[in-house]
């Protein structure tokens, strides 16, 4: 069972997700209005972070999506639940570490999908995100984070997952975690790598392994 965390500040939508998913079997921990309440609610009560949480593109509180994205995207899984107008924004989520969007006028179906495809730490790959990033010449790398850079030139060189986390000093989910996020940044850039040669030979291409760690 995925836990899930519902962030909207549309208190139908809300309403219309929690009882879907519930309805799919997944465990609704939080549903509320701002990434704020969401933090407050797991301090007061010690819950650990959901699983995938579903957040809304804008919120009403002032707050800016690469903040949101950024307080969540550690721990969990982030989905962008969104209209499909706004591609600058949902580029601007994906940069900050979300996992991929669904649209506000998808099919519950396609919603409850997304939950259990980033649940499994699979990329999700839809229409709204390939748009919102196609021909956008800023985001023609993958524009990987220094944690994402660090995790991948130790991963591609050679060395196993857990030792890559024991020797950034991070948990092994976490280091599993952000080579997830780098393989679907370059899925959505055009430069899939599915193997952890493909990995290599990417993280050649852009510089962060020396050419030579191939031979």
């Amino acid at each position: 069972m995925t836990r899930v965390a519902l962030i909207d500040d549309h208190e139908s939508v809300r309403l219309g997700l929690v009882a879907a998913l519930e309805r799919d079997g997944e465990e609704v921990v939080f549903a509320g209005a701002s990434v704020a309440a969401y933090r407050a609610w797991r301090t007061g009560t010690g819950a650990p972070p959901a699983d995938v949480v579903l957040l809304d593109l804008t919120l009403g509180d002032g707050t800016t999506v690469t903040e949101n994205v950024v307080s969540l995207a550690d721990a969990s899984a982030v989905i962008i639940h969104s209209v499909a107008d706004r591609p600058a924004a949902v580029r601007e989520a994906l940069a900050a570490g979300a996992v991929g969007v669904v649209s506000k006028a998808s099919p519950l179906d396609d919603v409850l999908g997304a939950v259990r495809t980033a649940a499994r730490g699979e990329p999700l790959n839809n229409v709204e995100w390939a748009s919102a990033v196609e021909g956008d010449r800023a985001f023609a790398d993958a524009q990987l984070s220094a944690r994402e850079r660090e995790v991948l030139r130790l991963y591609a060189a050679g060395l196993p997952l857990k030792i890559v986390a024991d020797r950034l000093g991070v948990a092994y989910s976490t280091a599993k975690e952000n080579i997830t996020r780098v393989r679907m940044k370059y899925i959505e850039v055009g430069r899939p790598a599915p193997t952890k040669v493909d990995l290599l030979r990417r993280a050649m291409e852009d510089g962060i392994v020396d050419s030579s760690a191939e031979d």
